[in-house]
């Protein structure tokens, strides 16, 4: 599959075929490398120049390497966004969550819309399957947060856009991250399920403009939820 490496900067080769590779789709999202060992073989180089490549790799965010399970590969343009987003986030001036709630509140009344629009049977039964979780779990369980996110993942997925996809992609952890906050308010779970319903009825019936208002209702209780999480709440004087 590789052509054997002749040069100085052996590990640089290694990194440039394989991410070549990705690019012409021969290895895919999800693919796994071979042993490190059987790379070495392959390319014709030692050990030491094929973790050097792994670790280059990694932070291109062309892959994850799992102790113990192997090296896959990732979507490189997802991880790189998630980390420039995270550090965004970490670093600003104002409050993190601000900052996302609003980002929110530009993308998902319009992701919803599309998601009405164009959702077929698969990506209702996606949502339908998510909302079922987070009625049959515990509102502040790790199970229920999950659901939530694969709700909104579910939605993407239905506007059927990989742009609008990667976006929420990437800011994934953020979603996960907001979600544990607002977890400690309390009713947020109950209110924020509420949405969801309402959201799914209006998907099922390809109602757009239902699904953006009633996006927009969900987003207004999770930006009025962020501002009361414990961290957030005025001292008392």
């Amino acid at each position: 599959m590789y052509k054997v490496i002749q040069s100085s900067r052996l590990y640089e080769q290694i990194v440039q075929q394989i991410e070549d590779s990705i690019l012409k789709g021969e290895l895919t999202e999800g693919s796994q490398l071979p042993a490190e060992r059987e790379l070495a073989e392959q390319f014709g180089v030692s050990r030491t120049a094929v973790r050097e490549a792994i670790k280059a790799l990694q932070e291109k965010g062309l892959v994850d390497a799992f102790p113990g399970r192997g090296t896959f590969v990732t979507n490189g343009t997802s991880n790189s966004m998630r980390r420039s987003l995270d550090r965004i986030i970490k670093t600003g001036d104002r409050d993190g969550s601000t900052y996302l709630v609003e980002v929110r509140e530009i993308l998902e009344p319009e992701i919803a819309a599309l998601a009405a629009s164009r959702a077929d049977y698969e990506d209702i039964d996606a949502m339908r399957e998510a909302v079922e979780a987070m009625d049959s779990t515990e509102p502040d369980s790790e199970a229920f947060i999950e659901a939530d996110l694969d709700f909104h993942l579910a939605l993407a997925e239905a506007a059927a856009n990989p742009i609008v996809l990667s976006l929420i992609d990437s800011i994934v952890g953020l979603l996960r991250e907001q979600r544990v906050r607002i977890s400690f308010v309390e009713g947020s779970p109950e209110r924020g399920q509420r949405y969801h319903r309402s959201i799914l009825e209006a998907i099922e019936r390809h109602d757009a403009q239902a699904a953006r208002a009633a996006m927009q209702a969900h987003l207004w209780q999770v930006r009025e939820d962020s501002r009361n999480t414990p961290g957030n709440q005025p001292a008392e004087s």
